[in-house]
């Protein structure tokens, strides 16, 4: 195992990741700052907790003592490879990795990392519960809610960790190296931080970087920017949605069987755990129906592909709440599909604006200055027979923390009505 006593490290970014990265290396014999650029009564709430645990926090800003003099930089996954304490390192040559890679150097079992646009945490939380079933111990970390490093001093050899990973921690890795490597998907994303596709690729890529024969690389099939990266691994490549045969299975199931297939584990354990499989958490969560009215929590949907997902799957007329921070989406590419489907629309936050010139004249659209009256104006537009389907397709860092806090907040709103 990797040794950081006494070394001295500046963890960037006061989000879940950055908390637990702080913690771990202040248990290992680190000497720990963290440097956050924002300042809220929650994050000083946060910084608190941890300066009486002996570790020097700074909010507000970014100071340049915060970097000079450490050994290595650890950024949580928001942070950006332009912000100032990463170009300060790279000026003064000092090591900046992320908080799955601190974690990384400190695990002693195989990994199965996920990554992909979309259906990340379903197929992470699917692949734990397969690997449960055998009767192995499966620890689901990562972009998922739980951070890598908050967890890995408990992993020991013989039991398996499955990984969400997003492409931001993805792009400081140095050695990560995954036993099974699974890519789902490439749609637009993030192109408010990427300046094309081929950069959002690259970047996704790295996840089988260090891989080598022995290994495994799970690919989509039916994504062809996926079948043209099949060549540049060293592992061995295994494809899903390949066969037209598999239509019974939805994406994320066809990825957890090739997973499978690479660990050893047999259909049939899958096949149980998909039967008695109920979701995730705000990804087309019900919540409850008043009065013959379905409000749905798909709160997870931080993109259009993932509300295309929702739209695609719904059987009854919706009203749709939308909005929040805006990624460069192109809210028009899907007017067709929202025309078929929805009744009215309901926005809040900053894509608003945005989002009701592209669907001007395909859908009525109704614009709230805050989330709760987002919610009580789209029930009382919704009829019986109908839903009222939370899916915003946009970051949620304009009025809440993440998407679990924004889906916990419209459920205790929902709760409320």
């Amino acid at each position: 195992m990797k040794s950081y006593k006494s070394l001295k490290v500046t963890v960037v970014g006061l989000a879940r990741s950055g908390m637990a990265a702080a913690r771990l290396l202040k248990e290992l014999g680190a000497f720990v700052s963290l440097t956050e650029k924002n300042s809220t009564p929650a994050l000083e709430k946060l910084a608190a907790q941890l300066r009486t645990e002996g570790i020097d926090v700074e909010l507000g800003s970014h100071s340049r003592s915060f970097v000079e003099g450490r050994g290595l930089i650890v950024i949580s996954p928001g942070v950006r490879l332009d912000t100032d304490p990463v170009t300060w390192a790279k000026e003064l040559n000092i090591k900046v990795i992320s908080e799955i890679e601190l974690a990384f150097s400190l695990c002693p079992a195989p990994i199965i990392a996920i990554t992909g646009t979309n259906g990340k945490t379903t197929t992470t939380t699917l692949v734990g519960e397969v690997i449960k079933a055998t009767g192995k111990k499966a620890f689901v970390l990562g972009n998922i809610g739980t951070p890598f490093s908050s967890a890995v001093l408990s992993i020991r050899k013989q039991d398996f960790v499955s990984l969400e990973v997003s492409s931001f921690q993805l792009e400081t890795i140095k050695d990560l190296k995954p036993k099974v490597a699974v890519i789902l998907n490439l749609t637009p994303d993030h192109l408010d931080r990427y300046k094309t596709m081929a950069e959002y690729l690259y970047a996704k890529k790295r996840i089988f970087m260090n891989q080598a024969k022995e290994d495994w690389l799970i690919l989509n099939y039916s994504d062809e920017a996926l079948r043209q990266i099949a060549p540049d691994a060293k592992s061995k490549v295994i494809f899903f949605n390949k066969d037209s045969s598999e239509g019974k299975f939805n994406q994320n199931e066809l990825a957890v069987l090739a997973v499978a297939k690479a660990l050893g584990i047999g259909r049939a354990v899958c096949l149980d755990v998909f039967k008695d499989f109920k979701g995730v958490e705000h990804r087309m969560e019900f919540v409850r129906d008043i009065g013959g009215i379905e409000f749905i929590n798909d709160s997870k949907a931080t993109n259009i592909d993932s509300t295309i997902w929702a739209l695609k799957n719904i059987s009854k007329p919706a009203v749709l709440i939308a909005g929040g921070r805006d990624k460069g989406s192109d809210f028009a590419s899907i007017k067709g599909l929202v025309k078929n489907k929805v009744r009215e629309v309901v926005l809040a936050g900053e894509a608003s604006d945005r989002i009701a010139a592209a669907w001007d004249g395909v859908v009525p659209v109704c614009r709230v200055n805050t989330f709760s009256e987002a919610v009580t104006t789209a029930y009382k537009k919704a009829k019986p027979g109908e839903m009222v389907l939370f899916s915003p397709m946009c970051k949620s860092f304009d009025m809440f923390t993440d998407y679990e806090h924004r889906g916990r907040v419209f459920k205790e709103l929902v709760g409320k009505l």
